[in-house]
């Protein structure tokens, strides 16, 4: 694979990383391009195929891991798979831009291992897990249930931060976008 810069934003969800990384997206001076992640469920919602993900078969997902089309991926639940695909990082290269990832934190370390000199990991730490639920809960888009897994899952990832190049606390999402903008422009420039 050519050479290029990765930057890599991972986070427990309801982190703010999403809001971090759009933002970060719209700054023309990074010269970023989102990389859209291939998956093996259908599209949710009003999600479109090229734009929100790479929508695929489970076989077809399987067929790619086998042939070793992926730079990282991760069964979450059962043939529910998700990944980056090599031909992805490569189009954004091709284009002479910088790959942005808003990623798990497994997903995130991989490409951190795979490519330690070219990428810069990210992780977007909440001021608590109290303040995570709280957000969780506020976007009124899960059961119960699920803030519950997530907030559980959050812990075991609030763990990895110290195995990432940098920590952005999200206090305030102001001085977060401004922190994270810093951060990746000395990345990029270098």
């Amino acid at each position: 694979m050519k050479k290029g810069k990765l930057i890599v934003f991972s986070a427990p969800s309801g982190s703010g990383k999403t809001t971090i990384v759009k933002h970060l997206l719209g700054l023309e001076d990074l010269n970023l391009e989102f990389s859209i992640s291939a998956a093996s469920r259908p599209p949710r919602g009003e999600e479109v195929n090229g734009k929100d993900y790479y929508f695929i078969s489970t076989e077809e997902f399987k067929k790619h891991i086998k042939n070793e089309d992926f730079i990282e991926w991760e069964e979450v639940y059962r043939d529910n798979f998700y990944g980056t695909l090599k031909s992805e990082v490569e189009r954004i290269w091709a284009l002479g831009k910088n790959v942005i990832f808003d990623i798990d934190v497994a997903g995130g370390l991989r490409i951190k291992n795979k490519f330690p000199e070219q990428t810069l990991a990210v992780f977007v730490k909440p001021p608590s897990i109290d303040e995570l639920k709280i957000r969780l809960k506020k976007r009124s888009t899960e059961s119960d249930d699920k803030i519950n897994m997530r907030i559980a899952k959050a812990s075991v990832e609030l763990a990895t931060a110290p195995q990432f190049d940098k920590i952005i606390k999200n206090y305030d999402l102001d001085v977060a976008k401004e922190d994270a903008y810093q951060l990746v422009k000395a990345f990029v420039k270098d």
